[in-house]
């Protein structure tokens, strides 16, 4: 197999070749906040990501062992995505990625009062975002979401 060569040895570098473009992070987070796990799934994300380029990050995500990839339970002409340990070591980039374009962008669509609790409590909120995806949940969609749980609790 071919050694990769990357632009340099810098930490941050490894992390942008990685994962850092736009629509790598897209498909992370579909995957941690909205609970998307199909090719399918991720074709109906809001940004509209092209299939040829859809394909290609998932594979380069693959590669990169960020998500693992294994056949649907019920319907085997699909594939499951999920996040491996390393793709889940990336939920607090996300939530920090979310809290500056909520700060920033006058026209968020992130709910204020779930900026405002994430960051009420950062460490354990990204602890149990972390266990949910971990178990197969989401933050906002499902019956074991973060949302879910945190009603549970009250």
């Amino acid at each position: 197999m071919k050694k990769q060569l990357r632009r340099s040895n810098c930490p941050i570098n490894f992390g942008l070749e990685a994962f850092g473009d736009t629509w790598s992070l897209l498909i992370i987070r579909d995957i941690v906040y909205f609970g998307k796990k199909t090719y399918g799934d991720f074709l109906r994300s809001d940004e509209r990501i092209a299939t040829n380029i859809l394909a290609n990050r998932l594979a380069q995500l693959e590669r990169h062992g960020i998500l693992v990839k294994t056949p649907h339970p019920i319907d085997r002409r699909k594939e499951v995505y999920t996040l491996t340990e390393k793709g889940i070591d990336l939920i607090p980039i996300l939530v920090e990625m979310a809290n500056w374009g909520a700060k920033y962008d006058p026209d968020t669509g992130a709910p204020q009062e779930w900026i405002a609790l994430v960051n009420s409590d950062k460490e354990n909120m990204i602890r149990l975002i972390q266990d949910t995806v971990r178990e197969g949940g989401s933050v906002f969609v499902g019956p074991n979401s973060v949302i879910d749980r945190l009603a549970q609790r009250e």
